[in-house]
C-alpha cells in the first residue's frame, strides 16, 4: 500500500509581484493543510500503539514490557504513546457515535480536533455539525462555542451571570476563565465569591472575581506543598481569610509559591550535594601521589562538598559569593527562629 505523499506549492519568497498579504495568505492555506495531514498521522500513530497494547494484553503477559520494549524500539516516549492513543480513541470516539462523518476529520487542524475530544458533549455536536456541513474548524472556533457553553450554562455561576451571558450582556471569553477558577475551590469558597457576583453581577466584578478565585487556588495548591506549613497548628486556611480580608491575595500566593519553589531548590541541593560528596570520596580514594592535577581538583571541590558551600555569583555581581552551611538535623532538633 502507497503512502499518501504530502505535496504543496508554495509561493517563491523572491518574486515582487506577490504582495505580501497574498504571500502570507498561501502560506496559511499550506499550514492548514499540514495541520490537517498532522493530524490523520496522530490518529492512525495511536491506533497503531494501541494495537500493540492490546495485542500484548491478549496474550496474556499483562506486565507492559513488550509494549513499553515497542516504545523503545520507536524511540516514543510513554507519555506520548498514551497521549496518541487518546487522540485515536477520542477520533474513534467522535466518528463511532455518529457525531462526526469519516471524511469530516479532514477539516480540523490538529489542536482543533484535540479540543473538540475533550469539550461537552453539546459542544461536540456543534462542532461536528458544522464539520459535516464542510466548514473548516479552528481552534478559536472550538474555544468560542465552548466558552459561550460554559458561561450560559455551568452551574457554578449565579443565575444573574448566566442570565446576562445568554442575553449578551456579558462575554463568554470574559465569563469562562470564572469557571474555570471556580471550579478549582472548595464549597464554602465558591459561595462567597458567587455572593459577590450576585450583588454586582457587571464585567469588572467578573474580571476581579476570576482574579480572586485564581489567587485563591494558586495560594492553596502551594501551600499544601510548602513542607515548612506542616508543622505546629498553622491553619492555612484562616491565614488566607486574612490576607484576602487585607486585600493581599495577590502577595499571599506570591510568597507562598516562592516558598515551594525555594524548598525544591534545597531538597535538589542537598541531593546533589551529597551525591557530589560521595563521588568525590571515592576518587579520592582512586587517586594518589601519582595524580596530582586530580587531587588538586578535587581539593577545589571541596568548597561545594563540604558542609559549608561557597559559591561565587559571577562578575555581574561584582565578584560576590554566597555562603551556605547544610547541617542535617533530626526532627526533634526542628526550633524555629523568632520572626524579626
Amino acid at each position: 500500500m502507497e503512502a499518501p505523499v504530502l505535496s504543496l506549492e508554495l509561493p517563491d519568497p523572491e518574486r515582487d509581484d506577490i504582495s505580501t498579504m497574498e504571500f502570507l495568505s498561501r502560506l496559511e492555506e499550506a499550514w492548514a493543510v499540514c495541520d490537517r495531514f498532522d493530524l490523520q498521522t496522530e490518529i492512525w500513530r495511536g491506533r497503531i500503539l494501541r494495537a500493540v497494547r492490546d495485542r500484548e494484553k491478549r496474550g496474556g503477559e499483562g506486565r507492559g514490557t513488550g509494549f513499553l520494549q515497542w516504545l523503545r524500539e520507536q524511540e516514543i516516549s510513554k507519555t506520548r504513546a498514551y497521549g496518541l492513543i487518546q487522540l485515536a480513541e477520542s477520533a474513534d470516539g467522535l466518528v463511532g457515535e455518529g457525531m462526526l462523518e469519516q471524511e469530516s476529520v479532514n477539516n480540523f487542524s490538529k489542536r482543533a480536533f484535540l479540543d473538540t475530544a475533550l469539550a461537552e458533549p453539546e459542544v461536540q455536536l456543534m462542532i461536528s455539525e458544522a464539520a459535516n456541513e464542510g466548514q473548516q474548524i479552528s481552534r478559536k472556533q472550538v474555544r468560542r462555542l465552548s466558552d459561550e457553553f460554559t458561561a450560559a450554562t455551568s452551574p457554578l455561576l449565579p443565575e444573574e451571570i448566566r442570565q446576562r451571558t445568554q442575553e449578551n450582556l456579558l462575554p463568554p471569553r470574559v465569563v469562562a476563565p470564572l469557571v474555570r477558577e471556580l471550579a478549582k475551590l472548595p464549597e464554602p469558597q465558591q459561595d462567597d465569591l458567587r455572593r459577590a457576583l450576585r450583588e454586582e453581577p457587571e464585567l469588572e466584578r467578573i474580571k476581579d472575581v476570576t482574579s480572586t478565585a485564581r489567587w485563591l487556588s494558586k495560594a492553596a495548591e502551594a501551600g499544601l506543598a510548602v513542607r515548612a506549613f506542616q508543622h505546629g497548628d498553622l491553619n492555612l486556611e484562616k491565614a488566607l481569610q486574612e490576607a484576602q480580608r487585607l486585600d493581599a491575595l495577590g502577595l499571599f500566593a506570591d510568597a507562598v509559591a516562592q516558598a515551594q519553589q525555594l524548598e525544591s531548590a534545597v531538597l535538589k541541593l542537598h541531593t546533589s550535594w551529597r551525591r557530589l560528596g560521595g563521588l568525590q570520596e571515592r576518587l579520592w580514594v582512586e587517586s594518589g601521589s601519582s595524580t596530582p592535577h586530580l587531587r588538586e581538583l578535587l581539593t577545589a571541590l571541596q568548597s561545594l562538598s563540604g558542609t559549608t558551600l561557597r559559591v561565587s555569583l559571577g562578575e555581574l555581581s561584582g565578584g560576590k559569593r554566597i555562603r551556605l552551611q547544610l547541617v542535617e538535623e533530626s526532627p526533634d532538633q526542628l526550633t524555629p527562629p523568632p520572626l524579626p
